[in-house]
């Protein structure tokens, strides 16, 4: 368990266990007096109580005691469990002791936390687990891993990878490098690409990381394959065999195998745990508004124009990801096709679309595409993760079909609502390039102050209509 990963469940299960502490002492000092009056000191319970939760703290996050949480058994996970119970309980009678607190301390209360914690604790810890296999396994979620192998390893490596990965992968495709075995399928996994091919492939496929073993192939001979994965903003393993690890040598570990990564992005997963939780607040803040005004919108829109009020199209999220965006529709409904016709007035150089006095924008559709009222529903995409407040612009699919492996690395971070293109004058760039570097410089310098100040300047480009056409 790695990266974002061990942060998502470290977080989550120390949550849990605190929950699970709390109704556990409530629970067992209920049980010990069979009401809350009779306690002899509740100052000094409440203290027992913090007592235990400082020490959970500690546990958690010093011992790493969740190292393995999604590979344990329910034995495995009571061993643990257990093992969290005898600490807990004894660095908590320890500092209550130092303290002069546990004197007035009911045993009993104790003795009924310990069962009482223990149960909770194993409901809990898999009920957590249920829930995130699920997100993983049934949604879109799960981290999307290309294996890169020869003929002969292919089998094994695949089988061993299936084995033994952590059930938040899933092994998307494979790439056989000595041999060209397009189109065969090796359990289940099908093989989309070989030496000559792999990198264009690669470019317009959905994938976050790439698992590299080639034992009969050097590294130095793969070095341009992995600078151009690394172009593309994708994670890289490359397996490498170290009989004799020296001490002051470190290397990753992925399903077992000793693998050198070479990571692609921010790794500060702390702070993209934080953008997420932004993005849900703000999403749902978002909704309530769509909600009061999509009425009057969606009057204006039928009166203007037949068709449909919402607008739905596909769009490419993080590394790849297909997902449907949502606007209120501003355009005729044969927009696409009158967008053909017009290919020869698109005033941007690249592979964007944009025209002044486009004449497939409705009256009404002007309006709200002026003051950015049409992009209200994408706070639906925002809340269930398509999408994020802030971040690049999603391509279309046709957009994306003719990426190189730089224009790639625009989407290896989740797409936004506004962006740095959206707040340096969108309607005075005319060159796909330019919105580009714009992106790349939001990806190579984020941080959540800079999230912060694009939110803020947001705000003056929508008020003011800086920008918007």
């Amino acid at each position: 368990m790695q990266g974002k990963t061990k942060y998502l469940v470290n977080y989550t299960l120390w949550i849990v266990d605190i929950i699970s502490i709390i109704i556990s002492f409530v629970l067992a000092t209920y049980i010990r007096f069979w009401n809350f009056r009779d306690m002899q000191d509740k100052y000094m319970h409440f203290y027992i109580c913090v007592l235990m939760i400082l020490v959970c703290t500690i546990y958690t996050f010093t011992i790493d005691s969740n190292r393995g949480f999604l590979k344990r058994t329910i034995w495995k996970e009571g061993t643990a469990v257990a093992r969290f119970e005898l600490v807990l309980i004894l660095g908590t009678i320890a500092v209550a002791y130092i303290l002069k607190l546990a004197e007035q301390f009911s045993r009993l209360v104790m003795f009924y936390f310990i069962i009482i914690n223990a149960i909770l604790m194993l409901t809990f810890h898999q009920l957590v687990k249920v829930i995130l296999k699920n997100h993983w396994q049934n949604g879109d979620a799960a981290i999307k891993l290309l294996v890169v192998s020869e003929k002969e390893m292919m089998m094994p490596t695949i089988r061993h990878l299936q084995h033994r990965l952590e059930f938040n992968y899933s092994i998307e495709g494979a790439v056989c490098l000595d041999e060209d075995m397009s189109g065969e399928e090796i359990r289940g996994v099908k093989v989309i690409a070989n030496r000559d091919n792999i990198i264009d492939t690669v470019t317009s496929y959905p994938v976050d990381e790439i698992f590299i073993y080639t034992p009969n192939i050097s590294q130095k001979a793969l070095n341009e394959t992995i600078a151009a994965f690394g172009d593309m903003g994708v994670t890289v393993h490359y397996c490498v065999e170290l009989p004799n690890i020296a001490g002051s040598t470190s290397v990753g570990n992925l399903a077992t195998y000793s693998v050198i990564s070479y990571i692609h992005g921010t790794e500060r997963y702390r702070a993209l745990m934080i953008k997420r939780l932004m993005d849900i607040i703000g999403a749902a803040v978002g909704l309530v508004f769509t909600g009061i005004v999509t009425p009057f919108v969606a009057l204006a829109i039928k009166l203007d124009s037949p068709g449909p009020v919402f607008f739905s199209q596909v769009r490419i999220g993080r590394n790849g990801r297909r997902f449907k965006i949502y606007k209120f529709r501003s355009m005729r409904t044969d927009a696409e096709e009158v967008k053909r016709k017009l290919e020869d007035q698109n005033e941007m150089n690249g592979l964007m679309f944009k025209m002044k006095d486009d004449p497939r924008i409705t009256k009404v559709g002007a309006f709200i595409r002026k003051t950015s009222i049409d992009e209200l529903p994408q706070f639906l995409n925002i809340f269930k993760g398509d999408m994020s407040l802030v971040g690049t612009r999603p391509p279309t699919e046709d957009e994306f079909e003719k990426y190189n492996q730089y224009y790639r690395r625009r989407i290896s971070m989740t797409p936004g609502l506004t962006g740095m293109w959206q707040i340096s004058g969108r309607s005075d760039i005319d060159d796909f390039d330019d919105v580009v570097k714009l992106d790349l410089q939001y990806i190579d310098n984020w941080s959540l102050g800079l999230d912060v100040r694009i939110l803020i300047k947001t705000v003056g480009v929508v008020l003011f209509g800086r920008g918007a056409r």
